[in-house]
Formats: C-alpha cells, structure tokens, sequence
C-alpha cells in the first residue's frame, strides 16, 4: 500500500512541478517498472520485501535521473537555446552524471550481493532496475521528447 501511495505522490509532484515533460518522467518510469516487473515474472522471481525495496529505490533513482535531465534541459533554455537544441544538450551533458549515478549504484548492489537470499533479491531487483532506468531515462525520454516536437518549430517547452 506504501509503494502505491508513493508512486501515486510522485506521479502527482511530477505533473505539477513538471507539467508537459512531467508526464514523459510517468511514462518513463511505467516503462521501467515494466521492464523491471517483466524481467522478475521471465526468470520466475520471487517478489520479497527486500526485492519491494530494490523497485521502491529503482523509482527513487528513475525520479532523480528525470529531474536531472529536466534542470539540465531548463539551464540550457535559460541560456537561450532553441527547445530543440536544448533537449540535445541536455541529455547528451547529463548522461555522463546518470551514468556515474548508476554505476555507484550498481557497486552498492555487489556488495550486498553477497548476502542470504532475501538480499540476493534485493540486489537483483535494483541491478535490473538500474539498467531499465539508464534506457526509459535516457533513451526512452528522448524520443517521447523528439515525438512531441515532431517536425515543428516549437517557441517554448512546458517543463
């Protein structure tokens, strides 16, 4: 019930903080609980509390690799790009920073990996989670980006 809550309060900060690209970090990051829940189901995974931790970190880390592309996207805006360009900049400047997030990460998870079953849960969840999130964040973001521009000259982003 916490999970739901929290999802529920994320998806509400990020539409209104967010508006238009908010809904784009929704999106994102439904498509990384699909991965990540579709992998689980594939291998046959056991959805423990420790692996309910993993998921619940994994959308903590797919929030925060949103807001960092966002007020990237805004500080090249700011600077006076076009909204093109400054969807280019952004993500291309902020990936290195997602990247080096995960990979901190991902060392976190091997050292936990050595533990009973109910870390190796956790460890596998949050392993999965973060490779899902370096490709809906980075990749899928920026093409749901490219598809709402579209063709068009676009004067001002809602982000």
């Amino acid at each position: 019930m916490a999970s739901i809550i929290g999802f529920g309060l994320v998806v509400l900060i990020m539409v209104v903080y967010y508006k238009h690209s908010g809904l784009n970090a929704i999106y994102c990051l439904i498509g990384n609980l699909i991965i990540l829940l579709g992998f689980m189901g594939a291998v046959g995974g056991t959805l423990t509390l420790p692996g309910i931790a993993g998921v619940i970190l994994t959308i903590g880390m797919a929030v925060d690799s949103n807001i960092l592309i966002f007020e990237r996207i805004r500080e090249e805006l700011r600077s006076g790009k076009t909204v093109r360009a400054a969807i280019d900049t952004g993500f291309s400047k902020v990936f290195w920073t997602i990247l080096d997030t995960h990979v901190t990460h991902w060392f976190l998870r091997y050292s936990v990996s050595v533990g009973t079953g109910p870390i190796k849960g956790f460890a596998v969840t949050l392993t999965v989670g973060l490779l899902a999130n370096v490709f809906t964040a980075v990749w899928v973001s920026h093409r749901l980006f490219d598809m709402m521009l579209g063709n068009r000259r676009v004067e001002a982003l809602s982000i």
